[in-house]
């Protein structure tokens, strides 16, 4: 292996921050140059993100990398372009950025800056050559992964319906009133009926994949009274018979390294703290059903946007991403 890259982070207070340090403190090839926080500044990470009490002794700066092989966008939704026209970084630093703001193509051009869709089992090949990356949302990218196989095949004939569960970390960690402990616990509840924003992106990747692709995605996200995790059940009407649609899955994904059809029932805590994406596929009368099941800050978000540095970089797909969920 070649020399160790330089990595920056900004935003570094939030989870997907914090996940991210997770991960790359111990990936072979990494060092982390900066991790930018204005509101932590000369605070020791870990003040912010004590479960890394005695893995690392990096200090938050309120200075940015501008020379970094690649940074890391933690901001908020909406706040990685404002950042990115009041800093600036050199030509050649690589930016992966886990918001929203660059992921649909009529802003993934940014002054002259082109974003690349970040999920390697759609654009693995654009993602190695790619100089920027918009990292996935976390329910579109669980959602996505139950559905690419079928509309690779020109297999989606009918409209799609989505139930999808969350848990807290999904929110952020500013606080709200739905983000309390005294709400959230022993509860549930719909959010964002049939608008959630990362809609826009299964219809674009749906569209990619079927040209002429018109069918309806009916998507009703919630939250959980869990810290993390999504788990999706996907369904439609279909042809094709259960066994039919296994054998599409399992060839769409018989090399990934992180996305595994089961052919046993899936719960989520086989998922969590880890980049893998466990699907199951079965067949009730006319109606598909495909239930996926991440990590929404490993897979979901830090996880696959260490993935998508790893394939920059020609490196393994895996590397430093060997993680082993705890599950029980």
């Amino acid at each position: 292996m070649t020399n160790k890259i330089n990595v920056s982070i900004v935003g570094g207070a939030g989870y997907t921050a914090g996940e991210l340090l997770r991960i790359l403190i111990h990936h072979p090839m990494v060092n982390i140059s900066s991790v930018y926080s204005t509101s932590n500044a000369g605070n020791p990470v870990t003040k912010v993100h004590d479960d890394l009490f005695g893995e690392t002794d990096i200090v938050f700066s309120d200075k940015i990398d501008e020379n970094a092989d690649v940074v890391f966008l933690c901001l908020g939704h909406g706040k990685s372009a404002e950042f990115l026209q009041n800093n600036t970084y050199s030509a050649n630093t690589k930016i992966i950025d886990l918001s929203n703001d660059f992921r649909l193509n009529a802003n993934h051009i940014f002054e002259d800056r082109t974003f690349v869709y970040g999920l390697p089992e759609l654009d693995r090949e654009a993602i190695k050559t790619a100089q920027n990356i918009a990292n996935p949302g976390c329910f579109a990218t669980a959602i996505q992964l139950a559905l690419l196989p079928l509309a690779a095949k020109n297999e989606i004939k009918n409209d799609i319906h989505i139930n999808a569960v969350t848990g807290s970390t999904g929110a952020g960690q500013s606080l709200s009133a739905s983000t309390h402990f005294s709400w959230r616990n022993n509860n549930v509840s719909f959010y964002k009926e049939f608008t959630h924003q990362h809609e826009g992106e299964i219809y674009q990747t749906l569209n990619q994949l079927e040209k002429d692709f018109n069918k309806k995605v009916y998507f009703l996200p919630m939250r959980g009274d869990f810290a993390r995790g999504i788990l999706a059940g996907v369904y439609l009407k279909s042809d094709l018979t259960e066994e039919e649609a296994k054998n599409i899955f399992n060839d769409y994904y018989k090399n990934e390294p992180f996305t595994h059809v089961s052919d046993a029932p899936i719960a989520l805590k086989q998922v969590v703290n880890t980049n893998k994406c466990f699907l199951h596929v079965q067949k009730q009368d006319d109606v598909l059903l495909i239930t996926s099941i991440i990590d929404n800050l490993t897979k979901g978000a830090s996880g696959q946007a260490v993935e998508n540095m790893n394939l920059m970089f020609g490196w393994e797909e895996n590397l430093g991403l060997n993680l082993k969920t705890v599950a029980f």
